[in-house]
């Protein structure tokens, strides 16, 4: 699991990269899908996988990131940066045994696994970044790579020679 994180914030990275060349009025612009736009889904993304972890270590209070305050790709960025240490470190001390541990969601008025949980995290991200692919065309853009092969993430195995 810890592996499919380190996916996400490495693609995210480059989403943050490619938005560099994109002009602002283009990352504010209101568009089909998603949160309604570029910046406002990176905001989005940030903000979903920060409270989900943020409420699976028991605080009810969800922190609020409101694109008004978040309005630049830079402070969306920042506030990433800002938040990857808490979300590293919850990822990293991750124990298998947690993933089957209830915990009650009351605004879905229902328990789910931890697991399922931070899976759905997972996928949550990857689902916008096919967005942000999609908006990328629309712009005449080549969008970043999805691919997982390639990255680093996991230990090239040896052939047989």
């Amino acid at each position: 699991m810890q592996t499919m994180f380190q996916y996400n914030w490495l693609v995210r990275e480059d989403w943050f990269d490619w938005c560099e060349r994109i002009p602002h009025e283009e990352l504010l612009k209101v568009r089909v899908g998603g949160v309604g736009g570029i910046l406002k889904t990176l905001l989005h993304i940030v903000d979903v996988e920060y409270s989900w972890l943020w409420f699976l270590q028991g605080e009810l209070e969800e922190p609020e990131f409101e694109i008004a305050q978040y309005d630049t790709l830079a402070k969306v960025r920042q506030l990433s940066a800002d938040l990857h240490p808490f979300v590293e470190s919850f990822v990293s001390s991750w124990k298998e045994e947690m993933d089957k541990q209830a915990v009650y969601v009351p605004w879905w008025n229902q328990s789910f696994a931890k697991g399922a949980i931070l899976r759905h995290v997972i996928a949550h991200e990857i689902h916008h970044i096919g967005q942000l692919s999609v908006w990328s065309r629309e712009l005449g853009e080549k969008p970043v790579s999805a691919n997982v092969i390639g990255r680093g993430l996991l230990p090239v195995p040896q052939e047989d020679q």
